[in-house]
């Protein structure tokens, strides 16, 4: 008798335990797109800046390795809050180089400011857990508005969380375009050609030129619908130019501005700053399977 009331019990208990099973199913896109603004069309495919100067855009492509879908988990340890607020121009010891987002540990580990904040207030016992990585490893059509369905690292099936945050490795930026300046005394005569061609190499292990970050709120649990679908979209504006001083530009011996040569980089680190502070726009609608 004993063995016949056990055995129903370890048959539902093994239900509800199975391994492996998910709280939510994920069904992502990543996409990215230049989207010229209307306010700002002064025909021809020119696009005006608050700089006074005009810019047209005849080339874009985004390089992105993966996209880190995270949750903010707090571990044990001790400390009360109170370790002060976050400045990437001062950061706290072990912590160097801030730039796009995130800065350089000791360790060579890249550390979003959310993280490093969350440490300086919580005495250390913050940190941010990857519930999967969507593998976009591809350069994206800026002008062709590209949708990707990225493959789940380790699958589209969430573990029980919450995902807080969306964390995107930028790894190539590529512009081929035209600026001319409209004043009734121009900074410089006639159009000027632009290109920029950079991205990292090194393959999965080098450090992203920046890291792009887009707060989420999406529970994985028997609460809600557990079918996700989950639109990821970063859209780049004529405004990414806006703070560049095109008359300070180096044309090199064929007349193009190479935004990636020496003698422009500061140009180069104003573009590059804009872009880092874009943040990504995510959609999501939950059904059932």
């Amino acid at each position: 008798m004993r063995a016949r009331l056990l055995l129903p019990l370890l048959l539902l208990s093994g239900c509800a335990l199975d391994a492996g099973e998910g709280f939510a199913v994920l069904e992502p896109t990543v996409s990215a797109g230049y989207t010229p603004l209307p306010s700002r069309d002064v025909g021809n495919g020119f696009q005006q800046l608050a700089s006074d100067y005009q810019v047209r855009v005849d080339a874009a492509a985004l390089g992105v390795s993966h996209v880190e879908l995270l949750s903010a988990a707090t571990g044990g340890g001790g400390g009360g809050g109170g370790g002060g607020t976050f400045d990437p121009a001062n950061p706290p010891p072990g912590y160097s180089l801030c730039h796009g987002g995130h800065c350089h540990r000791d360790d060579g580990a890249l550390v979003d400011y959310e993280d490093i904040q969350a440490e300086l207030d919580g005495g250390g016992g913050s940190s941010a857990v990857t519930l999967a990585a969507l593998h976009v490893d591809a350069e994206l059509d800026l002008l062709a508005s590209e949708t990707l369905t990225p493959e789940c690292e380790p699958d589209c099936e969430l573990p029980r969380g919450t995902v807080s945050r969306a964390r995107w490795d930028v790894t190539a930026l590529r512009l081929q375009g035209v600026v001319k300046d409209r004043r009734a005394t121009p900074r410089f005569e006639g159009e000027r050609p632009f290109r920029l061609d950079l991205a990292v190499e090194g393959g999965e292990e080098a450090e992203p030129l920046m890291e792009l970050s887009a707060p989420l709120d999406i529970p994985s649990d028997r609460e809600h619908k557990p079918r996700v679908l989950l639109a990821l979209a970063l859209s780049l504006s004529p405004t990414v130019f806006d703070a560049l001083d095109w008359a300070a530009a180096t044309p090199g011996a064929d007349g193009v501005v190479d935004l990636g040569a020496e003698e422009n980089e500061a140009l180069l680190s104003e573009l590059l700053e804009a872009v880092a502070g874009l943040t990504p726009e995510a959609e999501v609608q939950r059904e059932d399977r």
